[in-house]
């Protein structure tokens, strides 16, 4: 059984609509009002990308999502802002090497997921404030992205879905 398996197995984790596996770990029971309604303060997930499942296609959220590393990887996160900026981080130990253990990608940016040749997993935990809810997440495919951000096709072609996409 494979690290990722034994991570899966372990922490209850379930395919995510994105790619890779996840489980909720907490959810506030305090709300907050936002544009798309009532939601919870804050909430948490395990996320993980595996051999198995090694990217986390390109979504965009409206909440804040401050990532943790915990082990494995790295992970490289492609985002890119609301203007059209392209920006590129790794989340792992090799400080070094400018790989960071946690980063907050700003509500309203486009960003996606994967792991590099050799890495096997990365896990991480996700805090999102306000709180999750998949009505304020929109996945990219690539017809979307074709209209909105071309001049980064070579970078987001691999990591969206739909006609020209995986």
């Amino acid at each position: 059984m494979s690290d990722g398996d034994t991570l899966i197995a372990a922490l209850g984790l379930v395919a995510h609509v994105e790619g890779g596996h996840f489980a909720e770990c907490y959810r506030a029971s305090a709300t907050v009002a936002t544009a798309g309604g009532e939601r919870s303060l804050a909430s948490t997930i395990y996320y993980l990308l595996s051999a198995r499942a090694p990217v986390g296609r390109f979504h965009r959220n409206t909440s804040e999502i401050t990532h943790f590393f915990h082990s494995g990887g790295p992970i490289v996160y492609g985002l890119i802002s609301p203007a059209g900026e392209w920006r590129e981080v790794v989340l792992g130990r090799d400080l070094r090497a400018g790989q960071v253990l946690a980063f907050t990608c700003p509500g309203g940016w486009w960003k996606s997921s994967h792991l590099p040749a050799g890495a096997e997993h990365g896990l991480i935990s996700e805090v999102v404030a306000p709180g999750f809810d998949y009505a304020d997440q929109r996945l990219a495919d690539a017809a979307l992205f074709e209209r909105l951000f071309p001049q980064h096709r070579a970078r987001w072609a691999a990591y969206v879905g739909g006609p020209r996409g995986p």
